[in-house]
């Protein structure tokens, strides 16, 4: 906390104390800031920066926005105001009032700091080693290299995003051998194998490769099974398959 030297106390003819306290009752109106002589204040507080001799700059400019304040108020009742005049003081009132409080807080946290014990005064470190000597010793060897090398790995890994490759249609031989077993039945006479490729496979050119390669390859399995006969007059023609019966 402060010493009572560092308190500003104003000496006036209708009030004498602390100036933060006569802000506050102006505020509140408890004091007539008419009987209030701007003129005395100001030379009170000139006095007091010309005698003190270890000034605080905080302090001294808290009193100085503390008295700027009273001679505004006092303006104000010496002058005529409008409605929006008086909101935009009691506005900046309120701002001055919030400012004080953390000035208040700030002075009280620094008080507290300052009582906790401090190294080299309460605190003592402990002095150098006298005989005893170190079992473990510990050095590191790295060059320019491995230092960068190491650094750009980290980056890496901080800005590395994942890309998520969505999953494309694949007509597989599992499933081309399932197709043809449904059309079992109706493979009496020889038919087209392109018939065969399901209709999601037909639309798009992307999955016509995978339905056409899935079911040919099916188609060979079954053969290879002895289930299927499958035939091709000329090279690069059309395959046709049939039921083996």
């Amino acid at each position: 906390m402060n010493n009572d030297s560092d308190f500003f106390n104003v000496k006036i003819d209708n009030y004498t104390g602390p100036l933060n306290v006569l802000l506050d009752l102006a505020k509140a109106q408890k004091v007539n800031l008419e009987d209030i002589s701007i003129t005395k204040l100001a030379d009170q507080f000139n006095d007091f920066i010309k005698n003190e001799k270890n000034l605080n700059l905080e302090i001294a400019s808290e009193y100085l926005l503390m008295a700027t304040w009273l001679a505004y108020l006092k303006s104000k009742l010496l002058l005529p105001s409008t409605p929006e005049e008086e909101f935009k003081i009691n506005e900046v009132a309120e701002k001055l009032k919030l400012q004080l409080k953390k000035l208040e807080l700030i002075r009280l946290l620094s008080d507290q700091m300052l009582k906790r014990k401090r190294l080299g005064k309460e605190i003592r470190v402990r002095g150098m080693k006298s005989g005893i000597r170190s079992i473990y010793n510990s050095e590191y060897n790295i060059s320019l290299f491995d230092l960068l090398k190491s650094y750009s790995m980290i980056l890496m890994t901080k800005d590395f995003q994942k890309i998520n490759i969505p999953k494309l249609p694949v007509f597989t031989t599992e499933e081309g051998i399932k197709t043809i077993r449904n059309f079992f039945g109706k493979l009496l006479d020889w038919k087209k194998l392109d018939d065969l490729v399901p209709k999601d496979f037909k639309v798009d050119k992307k999955f016509k490769k995978s339905g056409t390669a899935g079911i040919f390859a099916g188609s060979l399995e079954l053969v290879k099974e002895g289930d299927l006969k499958i035939k091709q007059k000329n090279l690069f023609e059309d395959i046709y398959v049939k039921e083996n019966k």
